[in-house]
């Protein structure tokens, strides 16, 4: 039965306020001339080949604007637990000397991706390795649990494919057993260590090994609502904060 008469309540409104709201700020960003790391994944071919040529999405399609909600919520979680590794005693870098996030750029600008952070040092009572790749994924502890079980390759190989790529692009500098974060700044304009037309002006003194090796392992730092725990899955390190 249709209710002709039903009245939006105050927080019905303010919903719908809010949703339009991050509707109109999506709408106004500046869409992606490239394929990011984080996509590749995705088993759709066609649906990549729609993303890469802007193609618009069909009337009703778009993110509603309570999934633009979660995904904020998703981005203000990540910034708590890098405040929470820290105090762990964990040695992440975020950003880069220009302010902006470490990444890389292939296939004539086609193909890039941005990392989450570079753990360069932690607790030694983990026994992790490091520099390490940190990558900050939310999920619901159905999607935990499934992850959990089955591991990131099989639960989520859209995160397993974005680390993969990564570790295949990704390259810093390191100095002894520590990443050299002065390097991160040349990387930020040379992103996969490649390019050898400019050097800065502090690299014999920061990291004097010539072939320095690449970064090849992972962190993946996963947020659940529940009770906390650590265990080690094929591939990457799973830590759920509570």
């Amino acid at each position: 039965m249709l209710d002709f008469n039903h009245r939006p309540t105050f927080q019905e409104q303010v919903g719908t306020l809010l949703d339009d709201a991050l509707a109109r700020e999506r709408d106004a960003q500046t869409p992606r001339d490239y394929l990011g790391a984080s996509r590749l994944g995705v088993n759709c071919e066609r649906a990549l080949q729609f993303e890469y040529t802007q193609t618009p999405v069909d009337p009703g399609r778009a993110f509603s604007g309570r999934l633009l909600r979660v995904f904020e919520v998703g981005h203000q979680l990540e910034e708590l637990v890098i405040r929470w590794l820290r105090l762990m005693g964990f040695d992440l870098y975020t950003r880069n000397a220009r302010g902006g996030q470490f990444g890389f750029s292939v296939a004539q600008g086609r193909i890039k991706g941005h990392v989450d952070g570079i753990l360069n040092s932690g607790p030694a009572s983990l026994g992790m390795s490091y520099p390490a790749l940190w990558e900050c994924k939310t999920m619901n502890d159905k999607s935990w649990r499934d992850t959990v079980k089955n591991g990131v390759a099989k639960s989520k190989p859209v995160y397993a494919a974005q680390m993969a790529v990564y570790q295949a692009y990704m390259e810093v500098r390191t100095s002894g057993s520590s990443w050299c974060p002065s390097m991160a700044a040349w990387h930020s304009a040379c992103p996969i260590g490649r390019c050898g037309s400019s050097r800065p002006p502090t690299r014999e003194k920061c990291c004097p090994d010539s072939r320095p090796p690449p970064l090849t392992r992972s962190a993946a730092s996963v947020h659940g609502r529940n009770a906390a725990g650590v265990r080690l899955d094929a591939g990457p390190q799973l830590l759920r904060l509570q």
